[in-house]
């Protein structure tokens, strides 16, 4: 580290210690003017962030790293641009104007610099300094923004997977998956989850598979229909396949898919109804005590 910068950050930090309350206010009031930020987060988490930040920066600025590492490297002042960030994405903020309130800080900071130094050199270094740590942090708090809104949509999309393939429990140990849309891969890992926990929980026999609202069946969707139809058998209950439509059947045909092995009914009524034989067929069946 050089001596002018060395010297640049002492000061800094001396402006951060000397005036954090009037530079934490000044930042709040900065982000207040960005209408569409302060619709999303109170001014009262405004200030709690803005405390925890300034906090932050200046246990960062105290160390010895390159100006460059200190939001990297500084665990607090990381976690503390990183929590901003992800609570703006939870609140619906754009990447730009958690961005921009970040940077927003600049602003507040070279003011205060301005007030604590009159020597033009010196405040150059400063502006020079405090625009380099702060446009790490902003890049920072973008780049977990936009890793942020990936887990929420992703968490989102396997949310709206599960209430829309719901396990419904139709009967005493019969269970039925209505399928609507598209069963692509991710869905069919969802369908198998659900229909897998629900035969252990209700101890059922017999698992109904409806495609009856899935509007086209080619060979993806028959692969992911027999994988989910061979782990309901390792679980012991029997498979059923609802819905097969005229279409679907000679697209079936036509594709030469062989679903010979697996029961399919043409509704859900067909279907429910083989399921009641099948349940009482396993009940009828002597236990092996009885056997003996």
């Amino acid at each position: 580290m050089s001596t002018t910068e060395a010297a640049a950050r002492e000061r800094v930090l001396a402006v951060l210690c000397a005036e954090a309350d009037d530079i934490a206010d000044r930042w709040v009031q900065l982000q207040l003017a960005q209408a569409p930020l302060g619709d999303v987060v109170s001014e009262t988490e405004l200030r709690e962030e803005s405390d925890a930040l300034l906090g932050a920066l200046i246990s960062g600025l105290d160390g010895d790293g390159p100006v460059e590492r200190v939001v990297g490297s500084h665990p607090g002042l990381r976690q503390a641009i990183c929590d901003l960030s992800l609570r703006r994405a939870r609140a619906g903020a754009t990447p730009t104007d958690t961005a921009l309130a970040v940077l927003a800080l600049k602003e507040a900071l070279l003011e205060a610099a301005q007030r604590q130094t009159e020597n033009a050199a010196a405040l150059f270094s400063d502006a020079v300094l405090i625009n380099r740590l702060l446009d790490t942090a902003g890049a920072l708090s973008f780049e977990t923004y936009v890793e942020g809104r990936e887990e929420i949509i992703r968490r989102q999309s396997r949310q709206l997977l599960e209430v829309s393939t719901p396990v419904v429990r139709l009967w005493r140990q019969v269970l039925a998956v209505p399928l609507i849309g598209t069963l692509d891969t991710a869905r069919t890992q969802v369908v198998m989850e659900n229909l897998l926990q629900g035969i252990q929980d209700h101890e059922a026999l017999v698992a109904i598979i409806d495609i009856t609202g899935v509007p086209t069946v080619d060979t993806a969707v028959a692969q992911h229909l027999m994988q989910t139809v061979n782990a309901v058998r390792l679980m012991g209950a029997d498979c059923v396949i609802s819905g097969i439509r005229p279409p679907i059947a000679q697209t079936i045909a036509q594709l030469g898919i062989d679903l010979s092995t697996i029961l399919t009914r043409a509704t859900l009524a067909d279907a429910l109804a083989a399921a009641v034989k099948l349940t009482d067929a396993a009940s009828a069946r002597p236990t092996p005590a009885a056997d003996r």
